[in-house]
């Protein structure tokens, strides 16, 4: 199944577009799933195979760095691009599984909103990774960090507000431990992507 994932003759562009892809499945379905308040089986499962194919691509760039004397550019940013991009993925895969594991079955304007700032996020960055292949594209790229960097500040302020309700009126001891973790983990998601943004600054930088 991996061998048809992926391109036949290897290209560092072509993974990186089909590493943000899964990035772009994994966002899609996390919508979904907080978007009715609950995950199902059949969701969880395509969570972990879409984090198990994007681990699958990262190694993949990673073993190919190791055996290839020309790349496209810097080495040590093709390798935190590719680790960043993988990030993003695991991060999404476990914010379903915490969902899951701790039975929540509603959902709530906050993580709502966090929903629609990762799609944002995760957008911007699908878009900044897919014109990497020419410098020609460095003002769209470098809108895409900037647009990454700004969604990161708006869910530091909305972790912020969701923490302080979730304080201020949930009596139960346990449900704000399972929220309180549910809402930094979903803001972890755009510190991600916006630390994935400083690699491709540091790419257009180094290449422009």
């Amino acid at each position: 199944m991996f061998r048809k994932f992926l391109p036949r003759d290897f290209n560092f562009f072509d993974f990186f577009d089909k590493e943000v892809e899964c990035v772009m499945q994994a966002s899609k379905i996390f919508n979904e799933i907080i978007k009715k308040g609950e995950v199902n089986i059949e969701e969880r499962e395509k969570m972990r195979y879409i984090e198990h194919e994007g681990d699958k691509i990262a190694y993949g760039v990673i073993d190919h760095l190791n055996k290839t004397f020309i790349t496209p550019f810097d080495r040590e940013d093709i390798h935190s691009l590719a680790k960043k991009l993988d990030d993003v993925n695991d991060m999404l895969n476990t914010i379903v599984s915490r969902l899951k594991i701790y039975k929540i079955k509603k959902t709530n304007t906050y993580l709502l909103k966090f929903g629609e700032l990762i799609e944002q996020s995760v957008s911007a960055l699908e878009c900044g990774i897919k014109k990497l292949r020419s410098m020609k594209n460095f003002d769209i790229i470098l809108k895409s960090c900037l647009d990454m960097n700004r969604l990161e500040s708006e869910a530091d302020k909305l972790r912020d507000a969701a923490l302080e309700e979730l304080f201020e009126r949930e009596k139960d001891p346990i449900e704000v431990i399972k929220w309180k973790e549910i809402y930094q983990d979903a803001e972890t998601v755009l510190d991600i992507c916006k630390a994935t943004a400083h690699v491709i600054e540091s790419i257009l930088v180094k290449n422009f």
